[in-house]
């Protein structure tokens, strides 16, 4: 066995290893104009036989993971609806993909999951660096950081009582 294969057979049980595998399903779905329950099986399929393109993920990471693409599933066009809201200059068809589903992840569990802000927009750009172009970082971050400061201010007037006009 590579050292690679023995690297990939150890179960990782953390959010972000979580959050990459969501990622890459849901890319794979995307790119490959299949069901996200196919991709998604793939994926798990190729994890639990030890291909070594897929971290081997613990129960808890998994489960998280599976929370992710079900939230996407049922979140999935509000999500992008947001993300057309608070990206400036750029359509989703001039978007790198791998940028745009990094941030509709990241989007869902910042809104959707109520996860706070910084370790979600931290691993977000982490992945988009890893699987994007030499920018995906800074422009990931960017629109991120601004749908925080956003909700931030949505949940400040909310607990005010002032509705915007």
């Amino acid at each position: 066995m590579t050292r690679r294969r023995e690297k990939a057979a150890q179960p990782v049980g953390n959010r972000r290893a979580a959050r990459e595998f969501a990622f890459r399903v849901i890319f794979e779905a995307s790119q490959g104009d299949m069901p996200l329950s196919l991709a998604r099986n793939r994926a798990e399929a190729n994890m639990r036989d030890g291909d070594d393109t897929h971290a081997q993920l613990s129960e808890d990471a998994l489960r998280f993971a599976g929370e992710l693409l079900e939230g996407f599933e049922r979140h999935g066009n509000d999500v992008d609806d947001l993300l057309r809201r608070t990206i400036r200059g750029w359509s989703f068809d001039t978007l790198a993909q791998t940028d745009l589903n990094v941030m509709r992840l990241a989007a869902l569990e910042m809104v959707w999951f109520g996860t706070p802000h910084p370790p979600v927009i931290e691993s977000a750009v982490r992945i988009a660096r890893k699987y994007g172009g030499d920018d995906s970082g800074k422009f990931v971050n960017g629109v991120l950081a601004g749908l925080s400061r956003t909700a931030e201010r949505r949940a400040e007037q909310d607990a005010a009582g002032d509705v915007p006009l």
